[in-house]
């Protein structure tokens, strides 16, 4: 289970909303002089993300909160968005290019450049319908893991 520190800030019918702060790792590395990534950390700041959570405990907003997702909704939700769209994409395009060695089209690569758009657009669909049919499968929703004691309401502030 993967964990971060959440404070909770709207609790309502639809739920529990929290806030949690990006965090990069930047600081930890030994080549943080040269790299893109820290000086992209450095001028956007850290960012405040605000989502819902499942939970059976009356929090209220201003609760300083522990929450998780399981690494497995976290692997199998990073495999739908990067993998499929883009394996989709490499399908159709070499699609193009073995049509036109079967002689199929006389010219590959217009049939490649068509094929992978369709693949990607193809996969992009099968990822919105993907995404619907989760949106409410506790499997790949975060959840509240336990409630921190309200020593630092300030964190987020």
């Amino acid at each position: 289970m993967l964990e971060e520190t959440a404070q909770v800030v709207r609790v309502n019918g639809e739920g529990v909303w929290v806030e949690t702060q990006r965090k990069s790792t930047c600081s930890s590395c030994s080549a943080k002089s040269g790299c893109g990534t820290a000086t992209l950390s450095k001028v956007l700041g850290t960012r405040r993300s605000v989502i819902r959570v499942l939970t059976d405990l009356a929090l209220k907003p201003g609760d300083q909160v522990v929450i998780g997702i399981r690494e497995q909704a976290l692997v199998r939700g990073s495999m739908a968005v990067y993998a499929v769209p883009i394996l989709l994409l490499l399908l159709g395009a070499i699609s193009g290019e073995i049509g036109a060695q079967q002689n199929l089209w006389s010219n590959g690569e217009p049939a490649s450049i068509a094929l992978g758009i369709a693949g990607l657009t193809a996969g992009l669909y099968w990822l919105k319908r993907f995404t619907r049919s989760i949106r409410n499968d506790d499997d790949y929703q975060p959840v509240v893991l336990r409630m921190l004691a309200n020593r630092s309401r300030h964190l987020f502030q």
